[in-house]
């Protein structure tokens, strides 16, 4: 089983600081307005630190493995998704850098697949050799695998 990268959470962090601070400014004016007492901002704070606690807890349950027939990820902390992909149903495979990744050196791999929409799967925050690796094997896997039952 592989893990993320640690930079990631830098990532998931700074989504959590945008939230709370839109949180905030939305618990401000309502002070500014009169209706709420001050004390309220200090729930702020409480999200930013259970968000942090909530985003450390993630990257620790984030794994995943290219395994014999399939790609197997488990990841999730108030519910725990487990996916097995099996590498006859993958379509394509994409490497993502949005800018807070790149700057960071990360990527995503996002697999497409066969069948319902939105059965694609993501693996955050990798390194870009990482995630290029994880791309190569799994496109050669798939090709592996083009002649065996899909089912």
């Amino acid at each position: 089983m592989r893990g993320l990268e640690r930079k990631v959470i830098f990532v998931w962090l700074l989504q959590v600081t945008f939230l709370v601070s839109l949180i905030t400014a939305g618990l401000l004016f309502a002070v500014l307005l009169d209706l709420l007492p001050v004390s309220v901002l200090a729930l702020s704070v409480v999200f930013e630190g259970l968000g942090a606690v909530y985003m450390l807890l993630r990257f620790r349950n984030w794994s995943f493995e290219l395994r014999d027939d399939h790609l197997f990820l488990d990841h999730g902390v108030l519910k725990r998704t487990r996916s097995m992909v099996p590498y006859v149903r993958v379509q394509h495979i994409d490497t993502q850098r949005g800018p807070v990744y790149r700057l960071l050196g990360l990527s995503k791999v996002v697999v497409y697949t066969a069948g319902s929409k939105g059965a694609d799967v993501t693996i955050p925050g990798l390194s870009r050799s990482d995630a290029s690796d994880v791309q190569e094997k799994l496109r050669d896997l798939a090709i592996e695998s083009e002649d065996m039952d899909a089912v």
